[in-house]
């Protein structure tokens, strides 16, 4: 029945075009493959968010969309033998995607009624499309079971019609997607109104990192990282585009004086600058999700105390244009460490991955607690008042950083000479600092790596080692990192959720 099949793929195409098409009104988050594929990520165990993290790394989310088509292209061909047999019945299968579709879009916070409509034109052109086809499939010469075949000359007429019938709607369907897809990337593009923002200077310049933080050692990470290779690890499917002059930002909740910012309020306040490194939850010992930047931002601190914070609370609620949720220790928040609102990020307005037009950023937490991308809302709450997103799903409320470092060179299963080897990476303690950085080789005694330039506590620290490589043959490194309050990073395992990984990074190398 690969024809039955056909008539159910191209009946997919051009419900699918037809959403794209009708987002175009509604905005790309509600077209509805990538409406379907926000509620997948809201309902996906933690666990198994986890293991798309570890396995797909930042690729998640192209894997998720292709599971999402493959579905509902398994599903389309379904229909389609169904339609043969009973028009309505795989017509039904697709009111199903639509009406699931528009649950999907209707189910994000902050949700408009409108947001449901490309699923629901989806879900109606799907219909009447796979209806009509199918009605013509049954129309030929043994097209329905059980039918009797016709003369070669009328069954070639039929099947001629059919075909230029189906591979119509498909072309059709397919320009219809694409052409939907390309008008509402650009009419929510804000690129050009990024490329416009002019930063004002910061009213106290930082000076230059030091060349002496960094190790010259081929190969190791450079100290701060580019904005092209910061990693990223949220949910969202389609980048929040936000046009910076259409953007506020609300503080409320248990304040004396509600305020409401605009971007060029936010660009009238005093600059700060802030070396920081953000690292998420979510990474493996050893991993990359971790990076360092200069960010640019206003005081955040200064922005609550003009508020006025009251008496009892404890938390502040940062929300994002996508509906996410992260919560932050208040006190920490006003303890004298710099948190930031940022908007600029290593000497350029921030880019669109990494938060546009505003961000938080609080040292000494992980990103699921501190760092809100496409910041729109503040709220001064409590503990007990709310749970943000990721603590709903069962992640530690704090999200303090944990002592982590990592052996950059060489590379796992590298070969090396023997004789002396460079070995080096990057440890971090996020808000402590890192106070020494040891290694073993063999399970031998530890012995201190050499630490670069100290840059400041909320900044990762690199280290490097001369190794006489010897004897040929395999050998196993293993590092371990102490922060300045004298804690020594467990060598004990623990996978990510709910609080960080803990353990000590170890490669192996052979000497020949």
């Amino acid at each position: 029945m690969a024809g039955a099949a056909a008539i159910g793929l191209t009946s997919a195409v051009a419900a699918l075009g037809a959403g794209e098409s009708a987002a175009y009104a509604t905005g790309a988050p509600t077209a509805p493959v990538v409406a379907v594929g926000a509620a997948v990520i809201d309902l996906t165990p933690t666990p198994l968010k986890e293991y798309a993290v570890r396995t797909f790394g930042t690729h998640d989310k192209p894997v998720l969309l292709g599971g999402i088509y493959l579905t509902t292209a398994l599903l389309a061909a379904l229909a389609g033998w169904s339609a043969v047999r009973r028009p309505f019945a795989g017509a039904a299968v697709f009111g199903a995607f639509g009406a699931l579709g528009a649950w999907a879009a209707l189910s994000r916070p902050g949700a408009a009624a409108a947001d449901c409509i490309p699923s629901l034109v989806a879900g109606l052109v799907g219909a009447v499309t796979v209806w009509f086809l199918a009605r013509l499939w049954r129309g030929l010469p043994g097209g329905r079971p059980g039918q009797p075949a016709a003369p070669d000359g009328a069954a070639v007429t039929s099947r001629r019609t059919v075909l230029t019938a189906t591979a119509a709607t498909l072309t059709a369907g397919a320009l219809a997607g694409a052409a939907g897809r390309i008008l509402t990337d650009r009419r929510y593009d804000v690129a050009a109104a990024r490329d416009a923002v002019r930063l004002p200077p910061p009213a106290v310049p930082r000076p230059p990192l030091p060349s002496a933080v960094h190790p010259d050692v081929p190969g190791l990470s450079p100290f701060t990282t580019p904005n092209g290779d910061f990693y990223r690890v949220d949910t969202a499917l389609t980048l929040p585009r936000i046009d910076p002059r259409a953007w506020t930002l609300r503080i409320h909740g248990l304040v004396d004086r509600p305020q409401l910012l605009t971007f060029d309020d936010l660009l009238r306040e005093p600059l700060e600058e802030l070396d920081h490194t953000l690292s998420c939850v979510s990474n493996e010992v050893g991993g990359p999700y971790v990076g360092t930047a200069r960010w640019l931002g206003v005081a955040l601190p200064a922005l609550l105390r003009r508020a006025g914070v009251r008496s009892g609370a404890d938390q502040l609620v940062g929300r994002s244009q996508d509906g996410m949720t992260i919560g932050t220790p208040l006190e920490s928040v006003l303890d004298g460490r710099r948190a930031l609102l940022a908007v600029a990020m290593n000497g350029e307005a921030l880019p669109l991955a990494h938060g546009f037009p505003c961000r938080t950023v609080v040292p000494g937490f992980y990103g699921y607690t501190s760092a809100t991308k496409w910041l729109v809302d503040l709220e001064v709450t409590n503990f007990t008042a709310f749970d943000p997103y990721w603590v709903q799903r069962g992640w530690d409320r704090t999200g303090a950083v944990r002592t982590a470092s990592r052996i950059e060179v060489p590379a796992p299963f590298a070969k090396v000479p023997a004789g002396d080897v460079d070995l080096a990476g990057t440890a971090w303690a996020t808000h402590r600092g890192i106070a020494a950085v040891e290694l073993r080789i063999d399970e031998g005694p530890w012995q201190q790596a050499e630490l670069a330039a100290d840059a400041g506590p909320d900044l990762w620290r690199q280290w490097s080692y001369r190794w006489p490589a010897a004897p040929p043959g395999t050998h196993r490194i293993e590092v371990r990192a102490t922060d300045t309050a004298g804690a020594v990073q467990p060598e004990s395992r623990a996978a990510p959720f709910p609080a960080g990984a803990t353990g000590r990074h170890s490669t192996v190398v052979t000497v020949t």
